[in-house]
């Protein structure tokens, strides 16, 4: 039981991150967090009872900067809608495609890296996009960090936590 994650949220409500069951206890213990929200669930001593959280808060402010999304796969997908950034057709069956192949000097990152079919891509190969005549729809950026992309692979599983996270409802 003391391994169920719970939503920590910052004084001022945003979210900070997830701890399991046991860490929030020991903030609560501590008085450093209050409970918002329980979870499913008690955790029984042997002489009492007490309900699982699932969201507690801060009772004081965390000054932290603003997190930055690891470069994944999946993250470049949902940033290009799961659309071919060359010819625009929509799919799951994408490939990565570096706009400047790394045989040219070009580096894996936000800004060189785009969702394509797999036809675009082989089209492309190892050229630039001047020399395969190909466009991009739009140019690759890095994509800031909202709350519900850190936290949308827990929503699933926690539906009480959307209405913690605004960017979820």
């Amino acid at each position: 039981m003391v391994d169920r994650i719970v939503l920590v949220l910052n004084q001022n409500y945003e979210p900070l991150n997830v701890c399991n069951a046991r860490r929030a206890f020991v903030l609560l213990h501590h008085g450093k967090a209050e409970v918002l929200e329980h979870g499913l669930g008690y955790l029984t001593s042997p002489n009492q009872v007490f309900p699982l959280p699932s969201v507690i808060r801060l009772v004081y402010l965390i000054r932290r900067p603003r997190p930055r999304l690891k470069l994944s796969r999946r993250d470049v997908f949902l940033r290009d809608k799961y659309t071919c950034q060359y010819c625009g057709i929509q799919s799951r069956d994408l490939t990565l495609d570096h706009v400047i192949p790394r045989v040219r000097g070009g580096k894996h990152s936000w800004e060189n890296l785009v969702s394509a079919c797999k036809s675009c891509n082989h089209r492309k190969g190892q050229r630039t996009l001047a020399e395969a005549k190909m466009q991009l729809m739009r140019e690759p950026y890095q994509p800031r960090a909202s709350n519900y992309l850190l936290f949308h692979h827990h929503l699933q599983h926690q539906e009480s936590w959307r209405k913690f996270i605004p960017e979820a409802s």
